[in-house]
């Protein structure tokens, strides 16, 4: 497989965690796989969470781990001056205007409270016909979507085919807050650095769907050809997701414990199942991929 660009996109709204490496060290070897480059993209489009701190420690611990990258920003005040969200403001502003003016939009002022009371199963379409106002205060706007078939090209060669899950049904594209929700922002991105190869845990498997079928409402839907490669999560003791609440297994509080990048890299890899001493990236990355080209 032969790519042009990837990306690391961490947000700013914790201390990254040994879940955040993995990822890390699975997209740079993927990179270096399929000769493509590498961007660092920091999305701090939630502007209530992102802190300055927080933007630090990706710098800070991408050296500490010595995970490469190309492009993008290399110390917080070049983030703030040129990379920022806020600087893309009016590209995500464009995307939901030609959305508005093809009628592909509602507005919607339930709350997550209302929503989850509805029962399980994602957005009950609540708003959809009422003909709320879009450019009255405290109204998010939501997506008009349908059963549409959408493909994924995956890194080993192979295509899935199926419609956005429940819990994208008539997903926001843009937040109460008038700020563009991720699935917009993180979806104009990538097409604006032309990013072709998106590495992101399982979680994220319906944010892939949902972003295909937002790049086929917008003009020149480049995006459908970005191959994807979806990897497992770590997990904690207790089968749960890592959380950047967790604090003993952040990068940040490995270091202060005076740990090492290998006793980090190879901390993953005692949680994946093996008994190796992980030295880089390199070899982290490819206990997961394997021989995959």
């Amino acid at each position: 497989m032969i790519c042009n660009k990837t990306r690391i996109a961490p947000t700013p709204s914790g201390y990254l965690h040994i879940g955040n490496v993995l990822s890390f060290a699975i997209t740079a070897e993927l990179a270096r796989r399929s000769g493509a480059s590498i961007l660092l993209r920091i999305d701090d489009m939630d502007r209530e969470r992102a802190e300055p701190k927080y933007v630090q420690d990706i710098f800070e611990t991408l050296q500490f781990l010595e995970i490469p990258w190309h492009d993008g920003p290399r110390s917080f005040e070049e983030f703030e001056a040129k990379y920022s969200q806020v600087h893309r403001l009016p590209l995500y502003n464009a995307a939901l205007q030609h959305l508005r003016d093809s009628g592909q939009l509602f507005a919607c002022n339930c709350s997550r409270t209302q929503i989850a009371a509805a029962g399980p199963g994602g957005y009950p379409g609540t708003c959809r016909d009422k003909g709320i106002p879009l450019d009255i205060e405290n109204v998010s706007w939501r997506l008009r979507t349908d059963d549409r078939q959408l493909a994924v090209k995956h890194f080993d060669g192979t295509h899935t085919i199926s419609s956005l899950p429940d819990t994208m049904r008539d997903f926001i594209v843009r937040k109460k807050d008038g700020f563009p929700a991720y699935q917009l922002s993180s979806l104009v991105d990538d097409l604006h650095f032309g990013i072709d190869l998106i590495v992101r845990g399982e979680d994220l498997r319906d944010s892939t769907l949902a972003q295909l079928y937002l790049s086929s409402l917008l003009p020149e839907n480049r995006f459908k050809d970005t191959t994807f490669y979806h990897h497992a999560l770590l997990k904690t003791t207790t089968g749960e997701k890592l959380s950047k609440t967790a604090g003993d297994i952040s990068v940040q509080y490995l270091r202060k414990e005076g740990k090492s990048s290998i006793e980090v890299y190879t901390m993953i890899e005692q949680m994946l199942g093996a008994k190796l001493r992980i030295n880089s990236y390199t070899e982290l990355a490819s206990l997961v991929l394997g021989s995959m080209n």
